[in-house]
C-alpha cells in the first residue's frame, strides 16, 4: 500500500485536538486513529505496537542479526489536527494526473489558485489531493503517521540491515502539548526525526524560541461627568501597551530569523481589559530582551497608573532546537545525503514556529523535522500529492539505511 491511500484512510477520522483542556489527550477521539493505528503496526510486524492512557502510540522494529549494536533512529507524527479549521467529515478530492492550472475546490466556492500558490505549476502531472473547500484535509500530521508505517512495512518486508527503529505517534501537537507525556525512555530511540514539515526535501533543525505573554489591566471605573484624575480607563491602558512595542516587529513585517511581538486577542472594558501575545526570536539573547521589554512596560505604566495597575504574566512554551541538534550535526548530514542521492537538493531553512522535536529534543531526544510533502496546513487550501509522500517514505528508509 502505498503512503497516499494510508492517508486517503486516516483523514477521515476526526481527531482535531482542543485549545484549554486540561487533560491530555484534549479529545478522546483522538484514540480513535490511535487504535487504528496499533493494529495496523501489528499487522505489519511491528509487534510490541501498543497505545498508553495519554493516547501515544509506541512501536519498534528489532534490529536486524549484525545490526543489534547500531545506533537507534525513532521517526515520530502527531495525529491530532488543527483546531483552526474544521476538520470533521473530511472529504479529500483526487486530482490524476494533475495538469498545473487553478483548482475548482468542490462545491464549496473556494478555488486553489496558482496566484496563491505559484508553487502549483511544478506539480503537474503529479496525483494532486486536496480538500472539497469545507475542511482542511489533515496531511497535516496523517501525512506523516502514514509515511512512517509505509516505511516500517517496507523495511520489514524487504529483510534489509537495519538498526533499531522506534515508532511514535503522538495527540495534541497543535495545541501545543504533544511532548507533554511523551515517555523518552520508552519510546527507545537515540535520536529521531519528527515528520511533520512541508516540501517533501525540507529540513529543519532551527525554530523559534517561543513564550506566551498576557496583559491584565485593572481600571478604576467613574462615571464619565466625574472622572477627570479619577477615572484610569483599562482600554485606554491595553491600547497604550500595544503602543508601546515596536510596530514594524510583528509577524506581518518579519522573516526568516527576524523575531516578533505578535498580538493574538484583545479584550477590554473600563474597568477591565486583557492582551495575549506570543513572542518569538530564533536568538535566545534576543528572545530574553523582548521579555525583559514587557516586564519594562509593566514598570512603567505601574509607576504612571498605580501599583497593581498592569500585570504580566508569562510563560515560556518551547526553545530552538538548534542548541540540541548542533552537537549530533550527523543527524542532517546524513537526512542531506540521503535526499542528494535522490536527485533533489533540501530544503533547509529556519521554521517560523515550533514542532514536537523542539520539545523532545530538550527532553534529551535530539528531534530534527522532516517535511511530509505537503502545502498550506491548518486550512482548506492543504493539499498534497502521492508522488512527493512516496519521496518522504525513500528519505525515510535511507536514513535507516545510513544509520545500519
Amino acid at each position: 500500500m502505498r503512503a497516499y491511500e494510508r492517508l486517503l484512510n486516516y483523514v477521515k477520522i476526526y481527531t482535531t485536538s482542543e485549545d484549554d483542556q486540561e487533560q491530555i489527550p484534549s479529545t478522546s477521539r483522538q484514540f480513535d486513529l490511535a487504535r487504528q493505528l496499533v493494529e495496523e503496526l501489528k499487522a505489519i510486524g511491528v509487534e510490541d505496537a501498543r497505545v498508553d492512557e495519554h493516547c501515544y502510540v509506541y512501536g519498534s522494529i528489532p534490529a536486524t542479526p549484525g545490526c543489534e549494536s547500531g545506533t537507534s533512529i525513532g521517526f515520530i507524527a502527531h495525529m491530532d489536527t488543527a483546531p483552526d479549521f474544521c476538520g470533521e467529515h473530511v472529504n479529500p478530492q483526487i486530482h490524476e494526473n494533475y495538469d498545473g492550472t487553478d483548482v475548482v475546490l468542490g462545491t464549496s466556492g473556494r478555488v486553489l489558485t496558482l496566484r496563491q500558490f505559484p508553487h502549483l505549476a511544478s506539480l503537474k502531472g503529479r496525483t494532486l489531493i486536496t480538500t472539497d473547500g469545507t475542511t482542511l484535509l489533515g496531511a497535516d500530521d496523517k501525512a506523516g503517521v502514514a509515511e512512517i508505517i509505509t516505511a516500517a512495512q517496507e523495511l520489514i518486508e524487504s529483510g534489509r540491515p537495519h538498526g533499531k527503529v522506534c515508532i511514535g505517534f503522538t495527540p495534541d501537537e497543535e495545541v501545543g502539548r504533544g511532548a507533554d507525556l511523551f515517555d523518552v525512555q520508552q519510546f527507545g530511540a537515540d535520536y529521531a526525526y519528527t515528520l511533520d514539515g512541508g516540501i517533501e526535501t525540507e529540513m529543519v533543525y532551527e525554530n523559534f524560541n517561543a513564550c506566551g505573554a498576557r496583559f491584565t489591566v485593572n481600571g478604576v471605573n467613574i462615571h464619565p461627568g466625574d472622572a477627570k484624575d479619577k477615572m484610569v480607563n483599562a482600554s485606554l491602558v491595553a491600547i497604550e501597551i500595544n503602543g508601546m512595542l515596536p510596530g514594524l516587529e510583528t509577524p506581518e513585517h518579519t522573516e526568516m530569523y527576524e523575531g516578533f511581538f505578535h498580538l493574538t486577542s484583545m479584550s477590554g472594558t473600563v474597568e477591565k481589559a486583557a492582551l495575549s501575545y506570543i513572542i518569538r526570536d530564533h536568538d535566545r539573547a534576543r528572545f530574553e530582551s523582548r521579555k525583559q521589554t514587557l516586564r519594562h512596560i509593566e514598570k512603567i505604566l505601574n509607576e504612571k497608573y498605580g501599583a497593581g495597575t498592569v500585570e504580566l504574566s508569562m510563560k515560556d512554551q518551547y526553545y530552538n532546537m538548534s542548541e540540541k541538534i548542533e552537537p549530533c550535526m550527523h543527524l542532517i548530514d546524513n537526512a542531506k545525503a540521503v535526499i542528494r542521492s535522490l536527485g533533489l537538493e533540501p530544503d533547509v531553512a529556519p521554521v517560523r514556529g515550533g514542532t514536537d522535536g523542539a520539545r523532545l529534543s530538550f527532553m534529551g531526544l535530539p528531534c530534527p523535522n522532516l517535511g511530509t510533502g505537503g502545502f498550506a496546513y491548518h486550512g482548506p487550501y492543504e493539499h498534497i500529492t502521492a508522488e512527493g509522500m512516496d519521496t518522504v517514505v525513500k528519505i525515510v528508509l535511507g536514513i535507516i539505511e545510513k544509520y545500519a
